[in-house]
């Protein structure tokens, strides 16, 4: 389970840790290390022959014998269609990795109010013309997220338009979004929002805001704890709570950087077939083996109890992270392709055609428990057409058709 809720760079850092600690535990090659291990051989066909000869001699025959087998070794790994596709897309995949790998060394462009909020929209349960009002009252909302005009002057292009509980509903909705404040027509509305998604009951901050809004900001606290009949130390403790929420949630979103990640899968259109092939990026497809040195090691201890009983600890463990790992691959590949089989519609035509997904409904088709599913989507980013994605939001929101 640990490993199976690792990220893609989380796993690279793992395998490195693993085979590090133990001498049992040997990872195969990237493509990169044998294109980069080719390339470095390949200036010595250019020396004279005589000279090749005696690089031969000196080296001895199994040297070549060895680059020989490691080759061979490695050519199931180009045919396994499962995870590398096909043999003539295989340089175009290291290619393309090789970028991905390149863009999360970049930092990533600042979220927009309107483009975060609206995210979220799509994934709201609302119906129309309740979701073309949200949407329309969210375009207007200025840059701290409150909305500064009327909520009946709106543009909704609606015809006729929408009556008020039906603006005041929608209204309601949007400023359930993340984060709290966001849609608030007046600064005391904004804190109020925020205030109520706080843990906990915090009625004499709500007075506050409620009753004494402008005592309150004017800081007569002498004043507002007669009203409120509250000692001073009293209200100090409530503007205390009142002073960590934010004036202008909209601008805090605007400021927020997305991190860099490194996506878990790759989702592709394949015109010819109509359909998305899904793949699982270079990190997440790197075998480990028991070395071979390790296994003669056994062998020739047989004699000795503790040596063989330190030589088969080691290989226990690294068979225990090699199941490990390749059970997390087949796994996240396997939900994988159940999230672009339930979210063609969403591939093919954006948001709002994303359906319902329940991590319950996967579990039950795989036979395990929910919390399998969770684990293996936690953390996980998926590139598709339209954009990277976390996996875990293809599991919310939506409706059904």
């Amino acid at each position: 389970m640990d490993i199976l809720q690792l990220n893609a760079m989380a796993l690279d850092a793992r395998i490195a840790q693993e085979v590090d600690g133990n001498p049992a535990l040997e990872a195969l090659p990237t493509e990169d290390e044998m294109v980069q291990a080719s390339s470095a051989e390949a200036p010595e066909d250019d020396r004279p022959e005589g000279e090749r000869a005696m690089t031969v001699e000196e080296g001895g025959a199994s040297e070549f014998e060895r680059l020989d087998n490691l080759v061979r070794e490695y050519d199931w790994i180009d045919d396994d269609a499962e995870y590398y596709g096909k043999r003539s897309r295989a340089r175009g995949m290291e290619e393309g990795d090789g970028k991905l790998e390149a863009m999360a060394n970049t930092a990533a462009r600042p979220i927009g109010l309107q483009e975060h909020l609206l995210n979220q929209w799509s994934l709201t349960e609302v119906e129309e013309p309740l979701r073309t009002i949200g949407a329309a009252i969210i375009e207007n909302l200025d840059e701290s997220g409150r909305l500064t005009m009327g909520l009946a002057d709106v543009p909704t292009e609606i015809d006729p338009p929408p009556p008020n509980e039906q603006l005041e509903q929608a209204l309601r909705e949007v400023q359930q979004l993340d984060p709290p404040g966001i849609g608030a027509c007046s600064l005391q509305e904004c804190l109020l929002l925020q205030l109520a998604a706080l843990p906990g009951d915090n009625g004499l901050e709500r007075r506050l805001l409620t009753e004494q809004f402008d005592n309150l900001q004017r800081n007569r606290l002498p004043l507002i704890a007669k009203a409120l009949d509250a000692d001073v130390e009293e209200i100090k403790a409530a503007i205390e709570v009142i002073s960590h929420l934010s004036l202008s949630p909209g601008t805090d979103v605007a400021q927020r950087q997305l991190p860099a990640v490194v996506p878990d899968v790759i989702v592709e259109y394949d015109a010819d077939g109509d359909r998305y092939d899904v793949r699982l990026t270079r990190s997440n497809t790197r075998e480990l083996r028991i070395s071979p040195e390790f296994r003669r090691m056994l062998e020739r201890s047989r004699d000795d109890k503790h040596a063989r009983e330190f030589i088969k600890q080691k290989i226990e463990s690294a068979n225990a992270i090699i199941d490990a790992i390749r059970f997390r691959r087949d796994r996240l590949l396997d939900v994988a392709k159940a999230v672009v089989e339930s979210q063609r519609g969403f591939l093919d035509r954006g948001d709002e055609h994303l359906k319902v997904l329940r991590m319950s409904d996967l579990a039950k088709r795989f036979g395990c428990d929910p919390s399998t599913i969770s684990r293996t989507v936690d953390e996980k980013y998926m590139q598709t057409p339209r954009g990277i994605y976390p996996l875990r939001q293809f599991f919310t929101g939506g409706a059904e058709d």
